[in-house]
């Protein structure tokens, strides 16, 4: 008999944020995914999660590259999708943990067509979105009545960001480390300034919120950081 696929959206870093369905999953699992970047990091979702883990668990770090090249990108998936379905077709129920919501920028997904194309059985179990920690922590709404709000991850600069701020109410701004200076710059243009809120590090020991522009524009904006930027003021 073949086993399971466990999707575990593990929250945004408080492991009491973790929902008793994710436990129940993570509590059965034979082998445990902990997707890594490669770069010798302890995984950060192994750290929310670890408390749940079996010690007869099996822990099977796995490195997915943070790259933009495709053909690397596609690889990775494949190859490490044919890892875990041999521990599928083992008979073993395999758990994939990720920050947040795996519906939300996770690696989880991009593994998944190839487990579907295997008729594999596969169970994604939803969690707290970073954002969603963010709004919780300064007591905002993230939306109210008829407003919009528009997730934008930032990538290469702030095209998507500029889109998003000029056309919706209230904007969630994902991973502005990799353009901070010139996400900063573009709040200042849209008079934006002192309407946005960051987050690093949000629901943990480490959390720090900055309501500062110049720190947004000048100082190193840590990986785990998330952004919340309200047209109406916050």
């Amino acid at each position: 008999m073949k086993g399971k696929f466990y999707g575990i959206g593990v929250g945004p870093g408080d492991p009491e944020l973790i929902t008793l369905k994710a436990i129940s999953a993570i509590e059965k699992a034979d082998v445990l995914i902990c997707p890594d970047a490669g770069n010798g990091k302890k995984s950060i979702a192994l750290e929310i999660g670890e408390a749940y883990v079996k010690d007869s668990t099996e822990r099977v770090p796995m490195t997915f590259p943070m790259v933009y090249d495709e053909h690397v990108l596609n690889k990775s998936w494949e190859d490490n999708a044919v890892q875990i379905e041999t521990f599928i077709n083992q008979g073993k129920n395999v758990a994939f943990i990720t920050l947040g919501d795996p519906g939300v920028y996770s690696t989880f997904m991009y593994i998944v067509p190839f487990l579907v194309e295997k008729g594999i059985e596969i169970e994604t179990i939803p969690g707290v979105t970073s954002f969603s920690a963010v709004a919780s922590t300064m007591n905002l709404p993230i939306c109210l009545w008829e407003e919009t709000f528009t997730v934008v991850p930032l990538q290469k600069d702030v095209t998507s960001a500029r889109i998003a701020l000029e056309n919706t109410d209230n904007v969630i701004i994902m991973k502005p480390s990799h353009a901070n200076k010139e996400l900063a710059e573009l709040l200042i243009e849209k008079g934006l300034d002192d309407k946005f809120v960051m987050i690093s590090k949000v629901s943990t020991d480490r959390q720090n919120i900055v309501r500062d522009i110049n720190v947004l524009k000048d100082e190193k904006v840590p990986y785990m950081s998330t952004i919340i930027v309200k047209r109406k003021g916050i």
